[in-house]
């Protein structure tokens, strides 16, 4: 692992969140972006090496409402940047986590991406990301 990459919070409304955040942050949204495999629109603010990703979900039934419906707003994710994604996902599996996508698939912010199973990991989803220009 690299570093902390994002950290994602799941939002009702970017409409009303992105204000809010960038008054939290004290910087601008510098990218909206919808992601259609996950059935999200996400927007991004940079925090030094860090980012923190807005998410609303695009579908009443899609993971991110659902989430919302069972706990409300907030933290949904966080995700960790790694050298080789492939490896790295691997490496995961031989040390018996479960992945809930079995190659890595494209995400937001030009990422590969791959998700933990909640269930091996206390209860944090946790995504790993790799730049698609690598």
């Amino acid at each position: 692992m690299k570093n902390i990459e994002h950290i994602g919070i799941a939002v009702k409304s970017l409409e009303v969140s992105i204000p809010l955040f960038e008054k939290i942050l004290n910087t601008s949204c510098y990218k909206t972006e919808v992601v259609e495999s996950e059935k999200v629109n996400t927007a991004f603010f940079q925090i030094w090496e860090s980012k923190v990703e807005l998410l609303e979900s695009l579908d009443p039934e899609g993971v991110v409402a659902r989430f919302i419906e069972k706990k409300g707003e907030g933290i949904h994710h966080i995700a960790f940047e790694v050298k080789n994604i492939e490896d790295e996902m691997k490496r995961l599996q031989q040390e018996g986590f479960v992945l809930l996508n079995e190659k890595p698939k494209k995400g937001a912010d030009n990422k590969l991406v791959c998700f933990l199973h909640p269930k091996g990991t206390n209860g944090v989803l946790i995504e790993i990301c790799q730049d698609v220009n690598i």
